[in-house]
């Protein structure tokens, strides 16, 4: 018997790379209920392009780069914060909502690019900062300035130390970046005051939801950015704006390696619920079918799904898949939790790889597994760039929404080596909590083989890019048959032709090898081999796309190790 080789580029010869050629990307921001089988395209605004060569990205850069982001084939870009902040963790710390820092530009940047977008067929979703603000926030200075008993200090959760002379932290929790979370003020007569809680840096303090002021003030700046023309928000830290009553001591010592195992004090308490059913009637408001997604780190998928109840939330990230190894029994048990999870409330799944704020996944499955989604070495580059291809063909498969950080399409990898001296991440200074090596994901993106930058900017870039990043660059991979680049735009594109490909909230599980996953969306078959072995499959049709070199002999298929095949009967 002969074996017929089916290459990449052959699987890739049907979809052109051009979406001018489709008509669905024409008529995308026409779709009834988008979200529901979306593909979201995270854009971390330093990092995208830099239209000034300042060295950092803007709204400018990004508005200028909005054509490959359609030609790419998502269907919407959501925004890290661009908001005017003292950048003490990348803008995480707002110290303005209704302005845009100007290191990214100004107000008029930011609606000369949502209606670029608009006019591309592409949604804007904003990040939203709702738990905390900057403590250069207005109302925080004046809390601080105005000393005890300020009613501004009601806005947030001040309160007196404990033991002699108030020198403790009113309760034992620990700041997820390290160290205490409660921060001791300087009173406006010198000596030492009340203290503050904040669960992320010092210079991010938490506001207190109990105060009527803090709820009016968000659901006015929701109204101000849907006025402006956005399509959405993410929410971060969506489960974290309700304390426990009391700020009651958590009682343990290492509580980080708690989360997502246990409901915390200042985590996923259920009146976070009631806040988001408030905000749910303003945007419903507006029309064009506009959007909330969840930042919701919970023990469970079943509590993330109280979030997108039908008066809630549309969306909530599935941290739970993104943590997930690549191994076919551990990533099923998922897919099945998730889907079930969401059936009830009505809500369609969400699948993620990669963010801002974990190691790339072609460099977390590069290396061993259990070493968490922070990891500070390179690992096998070639294995976790095919493990990378074939976990991404697995999560466009998957029923639901899906989210792509700015770079995945290129195969990037962390960049696990950069000098100390140039880190900026908060947590990296911190002596406890996260591992503080985020920067690695958030290295500025390479348009062009060459430059100073790569064609992020013409001044150079504010985090290094290593040498050899132009042969991952944007201009490297077009048009190249079997490169990353082109295998996420022929994927896109089968998504938005194939109509058993998108919204749904089932999988139907075939049989399969040891290793390898293989479920039926009715004409549509994907089988991933997670095996570090070939494997032999059935032939479900014919193949639409191809994360590696497969080979169809007789009704039967060899797929290689870290390889995902899509199939068609039609």
């Amino acid at each position: 018997m002969t074996e017929t080789p089916l290459r990449i580029k052959d699987a890739m010869s049907q979809h052109s790379a051009d979406p001018a050629e489709n008509s669905a990307v024409a008529t995308v921001a026409k779709r009834r209920d988008w979200w529901r089988d979306a593909v979201i395209y995270q854009v971390y605004p330093r990092s995208f392009a830099d239209s000034n060569g300042d060295g950092m990205g803007d709204l400018e850069g990004i508005r200028s780069r909005l054509p490959y982001l359609r030609d790419l084939g998502v269907d919407a870009v959501w925004l890290s914060p661009f908001y005017a902040s003292p950048q003490a963790d990348a803008g995480y710390d707002v110290a303005d909502y209704r302005a845009v820092d100007p290191m990214f530009g100004n107000l008029l940047d930011a609606d000369a690019l949502i209606r670029s977008a608009r006019d591309l067929d592409l949604r804007i979703i904003v990040d939203l900062v709702p738990n905390h603000s900057s403590d250069q926030h207005e109302w925080f200075k004046r809390a601080v300035a105005d000393g005890p008993g300020s009613p501004l200090r009601d806005r947030y959760h001040f309160r007196p130390g404990k033991g002699k002379n108030g020198a403790l932290p009113p309760n034992d929790w620990e700041s997820i970046f390290g160290g205490p979370a409660w921060t001791r003020v300087t009173e406006p007569d010198g000596s030492p005051g009340e203290w503050y809680l904040h669960l992320f840096a010092p210079e991010q303090p938490d506001f207190n939801w109990d105060h009527p002021a803090v709820g009016d003030e968000f659901r006015s700046i929701l109204r101000f950015w849907l006025d402006m023309g956005v399509d959405g928000f993410r929410i971060d830290v969506a489960h974290g704006l309700v304390k426990a009553e009391g700020l009651p001591d958590l009682g343990s010592h290492e509580q980080l390696k708690l989360l997502g195992n246990d409901v915390m004090p200042f985590f996923d308490q259920d009146g976070v619920h009631a806040i988001y059913r408030q905000w749910r009637t303003i945007l419903d408001e507006y029309a064009g079918e506009r959007i909330f997604v969840a930042e919701a780190w919970t023990p469970t998928v079943e509590r993330t799904a109280n979030y997108v109840r039908p008066d809630e939330l549309h969306q909530a990230f599935n941290f739970q898949y993104l943590s997930t190894e690549w191994d076919a029994e551990e990533l099923r048990t998922v897919i099945d939790r998730t889907l079930e999870a969401m059936r009830p409330v009505g809500a369609p799944a969400t699948w993620v790889l990669s963010n801002h704020d974990v190691t790339r996944h072609a460099t977390r499955f590069a290396n061993p597994p259990g070493l968490g989604t922070q990891i500070r070495t390179a690992g096998d580059r070639e294995l976790g760039l095919r493990r990378a291809r074939a976990a991404t063909l697995l999560m466009l498969a998957l029923p639901g929404s899906a989210y792509v950080y700015q770079g995945e399409e290129l195969g990037l990898p962390d960049v696990v080596d950069l000098p100390d001296e140039v880190r900026q991440d908060p947590a990296y200074f911190r002596g406890a909590g996260q591992d503080g090596f985020r920067d690695g994901c958030r290295v500025p993106i390479p348009w062009t083989r060459e430059g100073s930058s790569y064609g992020f900017g013409s001044g150079g870039s504010w985090l290094p890019q290593p040498e050899g990043w132009g042969e991952l660059s944007i201009e490297a991979q077009t048009g190249v048959p079997g490169s990353t680049l082109e295998l996420y735009r022929a994927a896109f594109a089968a998504r938005r032709e194939q109509p058993d490909l998108g919204a749904g909230d089932c999988v139907e599980w075939l049989k399969a090898p040891e290793g390898v996953l293989a479920f039926r969306r009715g004409e549509f078959v994907c089988v991933a081999n997670t095996s570090g072995e070939s494997v032999t499959t059935p032939a479900y049709g014919r193949v639409l796309l191809a994360s590696g070199e497969i080979a169809e002999t007789d009704g039967e298929a060899k797929l290689p190790a870290d390889t995902t095949v899509w199939w068609t009967a039609n």
